[in-house]
């Protein structure tokens, strides 16, 4: 039966997979390996195993297939050999809500809780929304684009003419469906820049001056350095990572967006890094902390299964660290602008009430940019001033 065929491939991929590298890269080398898996193989048993994770470690005494089934049921509008086979009864209601969906298992299963999707509840900012943001887990998140100014219109109308379901947010963002492919409809990639819709808002917390002296010190692929030049052009920036490969990545990105004049360097900000730094003087620094990831986890729900609640504390201590050799090079009255893609209190308001206790920081302002909302990322971003 060609249910057994999905489900022996769903099995195959789950037990050769241990959650090590991120799943889609896992994915895209294991169909490279297994050619002899046709394109509805390759569609029907990314949805599977995207829609498992999906579930975390609800009713996770069940056998695995049910919860798949359940799973499948929960995150997709349309029907599954899988639901059909297991689910016979409620089959016919894929379409509802996800709300109406989740009482509907919660009455067929009176075991299953909102809470065990993701296991570490109790670690989460006071700020979320518990039952919103357990639910947003059954939805896919958008992918967001921030444009050029003003292009929006421009782009939109490029999209739509491609019959690419758009939403225009504010004055630069677009949301289109995940998995769209950009570069098969715009050309020109130096109108727009692939960012989520809550890295875009954390740009209001920047506010940088012409000719301010800037440091993005964990750059990564650069998304923050382009906001923020972006923002404020005549911005003059340094970019710093552990990582010679991202920097090189950050070139390419740089000359697309037009940002020629930068500097940069590699730096382990774990490290004394006085000889390198020590004449430079900032008038604002980002600090786009390396974390968790938890407010990311609708994009990796593999990481729902996998990832193991000690490493919360080990980001934690991490992020303290690097605030702490970086705030002496911050100028007086200047801002320090800390972000994280954590859902978490022990990276987020924790580390800043340690900032705040053990450095001259008083807190400007704070929020947690609750993308679970919107189809989007959740985010948290503080702005603290350097007092003396």
């Amino acid at each position: 039966m060609k249910v057994e065929h999905q489900i022996r491939a769903f099995d195959h991929i789950f037990n050769s997979y241990d959650g090590e590298s991120p799943l889609h890269r896992f994915l895209f080398a294991y169909f490279k390996r297994n050619k002899q898996m046709g394109s509805s193989d390759r569609r029907w048993a990314s949805r599977y195993i995207y829609s498992f994770f999906r579930l975390g470690k609800a009713l996770i005494e069940e056998e695995r297939i049910l919860r798949l089934a359940i799973a499948d049921f929960l995150c997709n509008q349309s029907s599954s050999l899988v639901i059909e086979a297991y689910l016979p009864d409620l089959k016919d209601h894929i379409d509802f809500p996800v709300q109406e969906k989740i009482k509907l298992i919660q009455t067929a299963y009176p075991k299953f809780k909102l809470s065990d999707i993701f296991s570490f509840h109790e670690a989460l900012s006071e700020h979320i929304v518990k039952k919103e943001f357990f639910e947003s887990f059954f939805t896919q998140p958008d992918l967001f684009i921030r444009t050029a100014m003003g292009q929006q219109d421009h782009i939109a109308a490029k999209l739509d003419s491609e019959g690419i379901i758009v939403e225009k947010i504010g004055a630069h963002a677009i949301a289109v469906p995940n998995g769209t492919k950009l570069d098969k409809v715009l050309t020109d990639d130096s109108l727009y820049e692939v960012q989520d819709l809550s890295s875009q808002q954390t740009g209001v917390f920047f506010q940088p001056q012409p000719w301010d002296q800037w440091w993005d010190c964990c750059a990564a692929s650069g998304g923050k350095s382009l906001l923020l030049f972006d923002i404020e052009p005549k911005v003059e920036l340094l970019v710093s990572d552990v990582r010679e490969n991202s920097l090189n990545n950050l070139d390419e990105r740089f000359r697309a967006a037009g940002l020629k004049k930068y500097q940069k360097k590699v730096l382990d900000l774990l490290q004394n890094n006085d000889q390198i730094l020590h004449h430079y003087e900032f008038d604002g620094i980002i600090l786009d902390a390396p974390c968790s990831g938890s407010g990311t986890w609708g994009r990796t729900p593999e990481m729902l299964y996998y990832f193991e609640q000690h490493r919360i504390s080990y980001f934690s201590k991490l992020q303290k660290a690097i605030a702490a050799n970086i705030v002496k090079y911050l100028k007086a009255d200047k801002p320090l602008v800390y972000i994280t893609c954590s859902v978490f209190k022990e990276e987020n308001e924790d580390v800043i009430d340690y900032l705040l206790k053990n450095f001259p920081l008083k807190l400007e302002k704070i929020e947690l940019i609750k993308g679970y909302n919107h189809k989007a990322d959740t985010m948290f971003v503080a702005r603290l001033i350097k007092t003396v």
